[in-house]
Protein backbone atom coordinates (compact mmCIF):
# COMPACT_ATOMS: atom_id res chain seq x y z
CA UNK A 1 0.00 0.00 0.00
CA UNK A 2 1.40 3.38 -0.95
CA UNK A 3 0.37 6.90 0.08
CA UNK A 4 -2.28 7.21 -2.65
CA UNK A 5 -3.83 3.88 -1.66
CA UNK A 6 -3.88 4.96 1.98
CA UNK A 7 -5.60 8.24 1.10
CA UNK A 8 -8.22 6.35 -0.94
CA UNK A 9 -8.78 3.94 1.97
CA UNK A 10 -9.25 6.82 4.44
CA UNK A 11 -11.62 8.59 2.08
CA UNK A 12 -13.77 5.50 1.57
CA UNK A 13 -13.78 4.45 5.23
CA UNK A 14 -14.78 7.86 6.63
CA UNK A 15 -16.82 9.29 3.76
CA UNK A 16 -14.31 12.06 3.01
CA UNK A 17 -13.16 13.46 -0.29
CA UNK A 18 -9.69 12.35 -1.37
CA UNK A 19 -8.46 15.92 -0.86
CA UNK A 20 -9.72 15.98 2.74
CA UNK A 21 -8.26 12.54 3.45
CA UNK A 22 -4.94 13.70 1.96
CA UNK A 23 -4.88 16.75 4.24
CA UNK A 24 -5.65 14.59 7.29
CA UNK A 25 -2.82 12.20 6.41
CA UNK A 26 -0.39 15.07 5.74
CA UNK A 27 -1.28 16.65 9.11
CA UNK A 28 -0.70 13.36 10.92
CA UNK A 29 2.63 12.72 9.23
CA UNK A 30 3.76 16.32 9.78
CA UNK A 31 2.94 16.08 13.49
CA UNK A 32 4.94 12.85 13.86
CA UNK A 33 7.95 14.19 11.93
CA UNK A 34 7.98 17.53 13.78
CA UNK A 35 7.75 15.91 17.22
CA UNK A 36 10.46 13.33 16.53
CA UNK A 37 12.69 15.99 14.94
CA UNK A 38 12.49 18.01 18.18
CA UNK A 39 13.58 14.96 20.19
CA UNK A 40 10.13 13.97 21.45
CA UNK A 41 8.30 10.72 20.96
CA UNK A 42 4.91 9.89 19.51
CA UNK A 43 3.18 6.90 21.06
CA UNK A 44 0.04 5.35 19.60
CA UNK A 45 -1.18 2.63 21.99
CA UNK A 46 -1.64 -0.72 20.26
CA UNK A 47 0.23 0.49 17.16
CA UNK A 48 3.68 1.61 18.28
CA UNK A 49 5.90 4.56 19.03
CA UNK A 50 8.17 6.83 17.02
CA UNK A 51 11.22 8.41 18.63
CA UNK A 52 14.64 9.82 17.84
CA UNK A 53 17.64 7.51 18.17
CA UNK A 54 21.22 8.78 18.35
CA UNK A 55 23.84 6.65 16.62
CA UNK A 56 27.39 7.19 17.85
CA UNK A 57 30.32 7.97 15.59
CA UNK A 58 32.27 4.89 14.59
CA UNK A 59 35.07 3.62 12.40
CA UNK A 60 34.33 1.76 9.19
CA UNK A 61 36.09 0.28 6.19
CA UNK A 62 35.65 1.28 2.56
CA UNK A 63 34.85 -2.09 0.94
CA UNK A 64 36.39 -1.22 -2.44
CA UNK A 65 39.73 0.14 -1.18
CA UNK A 66 39.99 -1.33 2.31
CA UNK A 67 40.81 2.13 3.69
CA UNK A 68 39.61 2.95 7.18
CA UNK A 69 37.09 5.79 7.37
CA UNK A 70 35.32 7.66 10.13
CA UNK A 71 31.53 7.53 10.08
CA UNK A 72 29.94 10.57 11.72
CA UNK A 73 27.34 10.40 14.48
CA UNK A 74 23.74 10.63 13.32
CA UNK A 75 20.23 11.14 14.67
CA UNK A 76 17.74 8.72 13.17
CA UNK A 77 14.02 8.10 13.55
CA UNK A 78 13.11 4.80 15.18
CA UNK A 79 9.78 2.96 15.18
CA UNK A 80 8.97 0.35 17.81
CA UNK A 81 5.83 -1.67 17.10
CA UNK A 82 3.27 -2.07 19.89
CA UNK A 83 1.93 -5.35 21.25
CA UNK A 84 -1.34 -5.07 19.31
CA UNK A 85 0.50 -4.52 16.03
CA UNK A 86 2.84 -7.45 16.70
CA UNK A 87 -0.11 -9.69 17.58
CA UNK A 88 -1.93 -8.72 14.37
CA UNK A 89 1.10 -9.54 12.23
CA UNK A 90 2.03 -12.81 13.99
CA UNK A 91 -0.81 -14.16 16.20
CA UNK A 92 1.07 -17.41 16.92
CA UNK A 93 4.03 -15.57 18.45
CA UNK A 94 1.68 -13.39 20.52
CA UNK A 95 -0.17 -16.45 21.84
CA UNK A 96 3.13 -18.15 22.63
CA UNK A 97 4.36 -15.07 24.53
CA UNK A 98 1.08 -14.79 26.46
CA UNK A 99 1.27 -18.46 27.46
CA UNK A 100 4.87 -18.01 28.65
CA UNK A 101 3.96 -15.17 31.02
CA UNK A 102 3.55 -16.34 34.62
CA UNK A 103 0.13 -15.94 36.20
CA UNK A 104 -0.45 -12.61 37.93
CA UNK A 105 0.09 -12.65 41.68
CA UNK A 106 -3.07 -12.24 43.77
CA UNK A 107 -3.43 -8.93 45.58
CA UNK A 108 -2.06 -8.88 49.12
CA UNK A 109 -4.69 -8.86 51.85
CA UNK A 110 -4.91 -5.80 54.05
CA UNK A 111 -3.70 -6.24 57.61
CA UNK A 112 -6.28 -5.93 60.38
CA UNK A 113 -5.57 -3.64 63.30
Amino acid sequence: MNKTDLIEHLAAKHELSKAEAGRVLETLLDAVVTTVKKGGSVSIPGFGSFKQHARAARNGVNPSTGAKIKIAAAKLPKFTPGAGFKAAVDPKAAAKKAAAKPAAKPAAKAKKK
